[in-house]
């Protein structure tokens, strides 16, 4: 006999509270391999949002253990979204302290508890992507220093490890990334890039002789150009010089010799209608790595879905998994580690050998959902303005016991995400099961301008920003409506970052949506364009036009500057130290709001930056949504409103 209870869609009775998602959300951040040992960063949200250092051994069942102490946080600040933080050799480990940005040494070698000793002492300088020199007892990264009444200035810089004394190797580009040293250690790899380009739009490759004495002789550029974005250049074993190039459309592997062709030439390593790269927003990112002298694994998406693969021989296979979202890729001694995500599982640790066997080595987190509790995401594509066509993942409702009255249709929320450079996750995310199992339907989007699907597909929202990503929004959300999948008088959009500002886009410009939710999402262009961070600074030449040349396009597309179009609830989640999207974007369109007698909650959370990391914020910010979507659409609640 069937238990299913029919109850109304948004009142089911879900196992999955905020608090639980909250702590269950462990994100994994960078990654190393030492000898026996695996080192990666994860997020503790329960810690404070701290970022710990944790390392666990390759081939044995041993538990995980943290190297960095609490209070220390492993992040860099570098472009603000930081990332590559940390590097091992011998057990040595240096990682940069969120705290002061100055970098720290622990010795894993002497007895435990290792504390941390400060290497640096720069308040004007931060560090990124380290690397370490076997040859000379130093660092080589990414360094940052601040000038005042001026953006930073970024370098190519050494750091010696006895004394820790900074040196620059190389200066006068605009950004650099990827300082790789060749397998002998007398060449030095690196990319840079100038304003207004970003990294995935127009990136050179250079390469310079490494002197005995550790300086860089005359670097010659390898490949790239302003039409030609390279990702992650790295060496084979055999000192063969590697990188992934997008100059066919699609960002495919490629090698050339130690010292690079005259002519620029390279051979594609692997041919595909395929990204082999992801955006570069942060640092230290890898989706292949040397196996052995003969084989390469690698990671890929295409048409919006991760794959793995393995090259040997000049053959690629691609290996058979359920992994569908996948990154972070690194290998040493025949093996291979990466993190991993399904439908059914949250992003983990997973090892690979070179006979294409995949195994799980570490989930940071038990599974707090059942598998018949988990809503799998549906792969749509639907036609949008201009004749295009737009993709998406739809996650229906579900729970084990509960199906909604046969005659309703449940709401829809549709997730713009973030970037807007970037693409949807297809690995089980806490926060999006969070509404299936209360009845939600979920649309998630991958817009114009998203990645995985080849870069004109991304450029299509070049010049279009805050129009072709609403559309392709708006159109997904009608065509489930006129589909009757989901009740087209109760639709919300939510999204963080670039997707908060096409949420109060849609809202303002379109009237397919009853309510929104903006997480410290932009709303006035010309005040972005003035006031964010060196590395974003010139994102918008490309995506609305050059500043101030175009005002009228950042006018015309602000929300700010056409409230009185915007008529339905929107609530707003700001971090009050968020230097990218400053808070005074949330607080200047709540207050127009509330002029005109719109539903506006401001829920503000001090000591937050760019995206929320303290457990309790996630948990309230997730609960006062709910309570707000309820109040919308008259769904019964438990919950109040939090209001500012």
């Amino acid at each position: 006999m069937s238990t299913t209870r029919i109850i109304p869609f948004g009142e089911w009775p879900s196992p999955l509270g905020a608090d639980r998602v909250a702590e269950g959300s462990v994100r994994l951040g960078g990654m190393a391999l030492d000898d026996e040992y695996v080192y990666w960063v994860e997020s503790r949200a329960a810690e404070n949002g701290r970022l710990a250092l944790v390392r666990k051994r390759a081939s044995a069942a041993d538990a995980a253990e943290v190297v960095v102490p609490a209070p220390f946080s492993v992040r860099t600040r570098v472009h603000e979204y930081g990332g590559g933080a940390f590097a091992v050799h011998d057990g040595r480990v240096v990682f940069a302290n969120d705290g002061d940005q100055q970098l720290y040494s622990i010795d894993t070698r002497k007895p435990w508890p290792w504390q941390p000793e400060r290497l640096t002492d720069r308040s004007d300088l931060r560090f990124a992507d380290l690397q370490f020199d076997p040859l000379r007892p130093r660092l080589i990264c990414v360094g940052e220093r601040k000038r005042a009444g001026t953006e930073p200035e970024n370098f190519l810089a050494s750091v010696d490890l006895s004394g820790g004394a900074v040196s620059v190797l190389a200066a006068g580009a605009d950004f650099y990334a990827f300082p790789r040293l060749s397998p002998s250690g007398d060449r030095l790899a690196f990319l840079r890039w100038n304003h207004p380009a970003m990294p995935w739009d127009a990136t050179f490759l250079d390469a310079a002789d490494v002197a005995p004495d550790g300086s860089l002789g005359p670097a010659r550029t390898v490949a790239g150009g302003t039409d030609e974005s390279i990702f992650q250049p790295g060496w084979s074993p055999a000192g063969e010089l590697c990188f992934i190039s997008d100059r066919t459309g699609f960002s495919n592997l490629y090698w050339t010799g130690a010292d690079g062709n005259a002519d620029g030439s390279a051979s594609c390593l692997v041919a595909r209608d395929a990204d082999f790269a992801t955006p570069l927003w942060v640092f230290g990112l890898s989706t292949y790595a040397w196996l052995d002298e003969k084989t390469v694994a690698c990671v890929f998406q295409q048409s919006g879905l991760w794959h793995i693969g393995l090259l040997s021989g000049g053959h690629f296979e691609t290996i058979a998994t359920d992994l569908s979202e996948l990154g972070m890729l690194f290998a040493e001694q025949g093996r291979a580690v990466f993190v991993g995500g399904s439908a059914a599982h949250a992003p983990a640790l997973y090892t690979l050998n070179a006979r294409g066997e995949i195994a799980l080595f570490h989930r940071p987190s038990p599974d707090l959902l059942a598998e018949d509790a988990v809503s799998r995401p549906h792969p749509v594509s639907f036609p949008t303005s201009s004749g295009a066509e737009a993709h998406g993942l739809l996650y229906p409702p579900c729970h084990p016991d509960c199906e909604g009255p046969p005659s309703e249709r449940p709401p829809l929320l549709v997730i713009s995400h973030g970037g807007p450079t970037g693409s949807t996750s297809s690995a089980l995310s806490l926060t999006t099961q969070f509404w299936t199992s209360r009845g939600f339907a979920v649309l998630d989007v991958n817009y114009r301008g998203s990645t995985g699907y080849g870069r004109a597909y991304r450029k299509a929202l070049d010049g279009q920003w805050g129009i072709f990503d609403v559309d392709d929004c708006v159109a997904g959300a009608r065509m489930l409506a006129e589909q009757g999948v989901v009740d087209g008088k109760r639709m919300a959009i939510r999204g963080s970052s670039a997707g908060g500002f096409t949420v109060l886009c849609a809202l303002t410009f379109h009237d397919t949506f009853a309510a929104g939710a903006s997480y410290y999402g932009v709303s006035d262009l010309e005040a972005l364009a003035r006031d964010t961070h060196k590395f974003e600074s010139r994102y918008l030449d490309t995506l609305i036009g050059a500043y101030p040349a175009r005002r009228d396009l950042y006018e015309a597309r602000s929300p700010i500057h056409a409230t009185e179009r915007l008529r339905c609830p929107v609530i707003f989640f700001q971090g009050l130290e968020d230097r990218v999207v400053p808070p005074a974007q949330a607080e200047n369109m709540v207050a127009a709001l509330r002029r005109r007698g719109i539903e506006a909650p401001l829920i503000t959370f001090p000591g937050e930056q760019h995206g929320f990391r303290i457990k309790e914020n996630i948990s309230r910010a997730l609960d006062t949504e709910l309570a707000f979507y309820r109040q919308i659409f008259r769904i019964r609640s438990n919950f109040p409103i939090a209001r500012t």
